[in-house]
Formats: structure tokens, C-alpha cells, sequence
């Protein structure tokens, strides 16, 4: 059996024609867009300990910089994929970037803790409104297959990679300027991408859902999000006993249970249950959350292993994921984009997330004194790889087969996984290392009888946390491999598919997925 993706008549060749013609173009923006929101989710860690002195912020409302972000992100990311099927999503893309612009400005010029923080929360709504519009006018723009294949290549290494890039540049930014200046970067960024984008797309026609915004689904979705994020959040800071954590899961099951009944009821749903509902997106989304949850976690670990325990300066721990950035760019653009029009996706992606946990399977081997080129520069290089060429299918195959009308929340489905698994991940793993840790170091610190000796206990426990919870991240990953394999069942693209004999000339007609 076949799933053909939805046609679109335009009522003017030349639109169609337009559009074609510059979507190569648009890619640059759209590409430099994510990479800019992608960006942002690791930069401002590195300058966070920087504008917490400046700016007088306390160690209990520090967590607030990267929380407030995440809430906003998070919780809002299907409401913005909507506005993006309802509004256009060219429109809303550039209104996104205008948006995290004047964020980004607000928090590079705060003068105090509640400046910072709201900045935060508005560049988290923005990049709500934003990211899923670059999504989607990717799944709407590229619809050959072989060029799908290679739009989805880069959007996946820029998605996967863009995180450690931020490590990097904020560790410049922050040694060699100024904390500021890990917001004020943004700025040149979304003003290229945003006046790039309004000369440069042109978004197809016939896509748009004028359906009237579903207020009840966009109200449950949000606090559902919002306490499900913040609940993990909390987790980390507070324990998992903590009675605010427990009623914050029990309020988002609640939340999210009172939205899927709503969305099953009403007439123009915010989320259509027929986009989570197919096999092969549910396997996409489920997959792709468990493997993001597996790499913050390790982000985290290995940030704090190459500056606490083996001294790297910022700069230097940014170069140090290299080798992570250089595997995924060529696992996404290079194995993935070759392969997808020749295999079945599940092929690339299970075997991919597999490659990833053999990589994580290395870190769990970490000491005190490994050797930087013994150990991490192949752990990287796997972890990599594997993550380029399971993220690259994973993010074509996560809109493929969407009617136009619902291609924004579709792709809101794909951020809004990561952003939960990212949220999940950091909270998750590093309760087990903390855990890890305080339990090995309780065993060993008495037979310390020095003050090195007991220093060397406490980096060693530090190590041992990290290892432990790594040791989770590798099964995290051969489950995230046993879903994509098991759930997504669709064939490799049908490469023969053209319009038929008889049809309107004008009629965009989209590759259909062999079953």
C-alpha cells in the first residue's frame, strides 16, 4: 500500500515556479535560523556563572536562566506550530526572528535578575513561534525526494551539532569578551535570517489551516508541557520526593490526558491525534526523545568532566567536542542523505542510534587520567556519527506524509520531543550521577587521610557519577534503536513518483512512501 503525500494547486505558475527556484536559498536562512535557536540552548551555560556575579543573581534563581527559557519553549511549541499552519509560516518565521532578536537585545542589556529572566522567557516564545516554521517550510518547500534527502541532511547536523557549536562560541564569547555578548550574537544572526527570509521564501500555496484556533487545547497543552518540563526541572534541584515535584507530574499526567480527550473531541483540533496516531511518526517522535534525553545528559557530564576534572579552560572544553560536531555532520549529511533514498529509514536509524550507544558505551570507561585521544576523540566521533544518520531520516520522516495544513504542529511534535527529552535528560541523568557520586564518596572518604587525598575522592566520585549515569544513556539509546526499528515500518521513498498523464500542470505533487 501507498501513503501519498497531499497536493496543492496553485492558481499562478509562476508562485509555484518561485518557490522552487529559491528554495536552495532558503535553506541558508532557514538553516542559520535553527542553528541560532539550537545555539542558544548550551551558550548561555557556559556565561551563566559570569552574569550570575554581574548581575546579583542568587544560586537558588539561578537555575531560572535556562528554566525560564525551557518553560517558554517548551510549553508553547504546539500553540506556535498552529499560528504557523494558521498565520503562514514564512510570516510567522520571520516574526519569530524579529522576536528572539529583541529578546536576545533585552538580555544582553540587563541590569538585574527580573530583566534577565523575562528576557529568557521571551526568547523561549519566540523560538516557539519560530522553530517549528522552519520545519515545516522545509517538509513543505523540498518535496523530491533525492533533495529532501539533502535539505534534511543539513537541517539534522545543524539540529544535532548546533548544541556543542554553542559550547564552543560561548566559551569565546565569555572568555574573550564578555557574558553579554552570548545574547548579543543572536542579533546578527535572526536580522540576516529574518531579511533573508522575506526577499527569499516563497512559501507554497494551498498549505494554510484556517481553522479557528482551538483555545481549549492550546490552554491544557501548554500547562501540561509546562509542568511536565518544570517537574523534571525540579526533580534535579529538589529530589524526586519532593512534594512540589510529585504534584507537578501528577497536575502535567492530568493536563496532558484532559488535552488528548479535548483534541479527540473537537471539530479543529490545536494537535490532530491523526499526526501522533501513524505508526512511523510515533516511532520518530518517541525515538528521537528517548536519544535526545541521552545526549544532554552527556553534554552536561562532559562539559563538567573536561573543566572540573581535567582543567580545560571554556575555550579549550568547546574545542573539545569537536570531533562530536565533525560525526554528526558527516553522519547527517554524508551516510544519512546518501542512504535515505536507497534504504528503509528504520535502517538508518536504528543502526544509528546503536553506532551513538557504542560511543556512549566507550565514556562509561572515563577515569581520572584518560587520555583525551584515546578515549574521548573516538567516544565523540561514534556518538557522532550515529547521531547524524539516525537524526537526518528522523527529521524528514517526522513531517513525511503530513497534510500540508498540519505540517506546522507536526513539526512542533518533533521540537516539542526534544525539548521535553532535553529537559528530561538533564534532570534524569544528573539525579543518577549526583546519586552516584554522594554514595561513592561516603565509602571512601574515610580512608582519605589527607586533604589531596580527600580532593582526589571527590573527583573520583565526580567520575564515577558521570559513568554511572552514562551506563543509563547507553540503554537509553538501544531502546530509543529498538523503537525506530520496531515502530517505523514505511519503505525507502518512491523515487519514480510523477504526475500522472491528464493532471493540472500546476498541481505539486508530492513523492509517495512505499509501505
Amino acid at each position: 500500500m501507498s501513503e501519498t503525500v497531499g497536493t496543492s494547486k496553485t492558481s499562478k505558475p509562476s508562485e509555484t515556479d518561485d518557490a522552487h527556484a529559491n528554495r536552495w536559498k532558503a535553506l541558508v536562512f532557514i538553516a542559520l535560523a535553527q542553528l541560532m535557536v539550537v545555539l542558544d540552548a548550551t551558550i548561555v551555560n557556559i556565561a551563566l556563572p559570569s552574569a550570575q556575579q554581574d548581575l546579583g543573581i542568587s544560586d537558588g534563581n539561578r537555575q531560572w536562566v535556562i528554566t525560564a527559557y525551557a518553560l517558554a519553549f517548551g510549553g508553547l511549541l504546539l500553540f506556535g506550530g498552529r499560528i504557523s499552519d494558521l498565520w503562514g509560516r514564512k510570516r510567522t518565521f520571520v516574526t519569530g526572528l524579529i522576536g528572539f532578536a529583541g529578546a536576545s537585545a533585552l538580555g544582553g542589556a540587563a541590569t538585574g535578575e527580573a530583566m534577565m529572566l523575562g528576557a529568557r522567557a521571551l526568547q523561549g516564545a519566540f523560538g516557539a513561534l519560530l522553530a517549528p516554521a522552519a520545519l515545516s517550510l522545509l517538509a513543505v518547500m523540498f518535496t523530491d525526494a533525492k533533495e529532501r534527502a539533502k535539505a534534511f541532511g543539513i537541517y539534522g547536523a545543524i539540529a544535532g551539532g548546533g548544541g556543542a557549536v554553542g559550547l564552543i562560541l560561548g566559551g569565546f564569547l565569555t572568555e574573550y569578551l564578555d557574558w553579554r555578548w552570548t545574547f548579543y550574537v543572536n542579533i546578527p544572526f535572526a536580522v540576516i535570517a529574518a531579511v533573508g527570509a522575506y526577499f527569499v521564501i516563497r512559501e507554497p500555496a494551498g498549505g494554510r489551516n484556517r481553522s479557528p484556533l482551538d483555545i481549549p487545547g492550546v490552554v491544557l497543552s501548554t500547562l501540561g508541557l509546562v509542568s511536565l518540563v518544570y517537574g523534571f526541572t525540579r526533580a534535579e534541584s529538589d529530589g524526586w520526593g519532593d512534594s512540589m515535584t510529585i504534584t507537578l507530574f501528577v497536575a502535567s499526567a492530568a493536563l496532558l490526558a484532559a488535552f488528548v480527550f479535548v483534541e479527540s473531541k473537537v471539530k479543529a483540533p490545536l494537535l490532530p491525534l491523526r499526526v501522533i496516531t501513524e505508526r512511523n511518526r510515533g516511532g520518530v517522535y518517541l525515538s528521537l526523545g528517548l536519544a535526545i534525553i541521552a545526549m544532554f545528559g552527556l553534554f552536561l557530564f562532559l562539559t563538567y568532566y573536561l573543566q572540573i576534572v581535567k582543567g580545560y579552560s571554556p575555550v579549550k572544553t568547546g574545542f573539545a567536542f569537536l570531533p562530536m560536531i565533525v560525526g554528526m555532520i558527516t553522519g547527517s549529511t554524508q551516510i544519512g542523505t546518501r542512504l535515505m533514498t536507497r534504504v528503509p529509514p528504520r535502517l538508518l536509524m536504528a543502526p544509528g542510534f546503536l553506532v551513538a550507544g557504542l560511543g556512549m558505551l566507550l565514556l562509561t570507561q572515563m577515569e581520572i587520567d584518560s587520555s583525551y585521544v584515546g578515549l574521548l576523540l573516538p567516544a565523540q566521533l561514534l556518538l557522532g556519527l550515529g547521531m547524524g544518520t539516525a537524526f537526518m531520516p528522523a527529521m524528514s520522516l517526522a513531517t513525511y506524509g503530513v497534510e500540508p495544513r498540519d505540517a506546522g504542529v507536526a513539526s512542533a511534535m518533533v521540537n516539542t520531543s526534544q525539548q521535553v527529552g532535553g529537559a528530561i535528560g538533564t534532570a534524569l541523568l544528573n539525579t543518577i550521577a549526583a546519586s552516584a557520586t554522594t554514595s561513592y564518596v561516603a565509602d571512601h572518604i574515610g580512608s582519605a587521610t589527607s586533604k589531596p587525598a580527600a580532593q582526589l575522592v571527590q573527583l573520583q566520585g565526580m567520575v564515577d557519577g558521570y559513568t554511572s549515569a552514562i551506563w543509563f544513556a547507553v540503554a537509553i539509546l538501544v531502546a530509543s534503536a529498538a523503537i525506530a526499528f520496531t515502530f517505523v515500518t514505511t519503505g525507502k521513498p518512491d523515487m519514480t513518483a510523477t504526475t500522472a498523464e491528464g493532471e493540472d500542470a500546476n498541481e505539486v505533487k508530492v513523492p509517495v512512501i512505499a509501505h
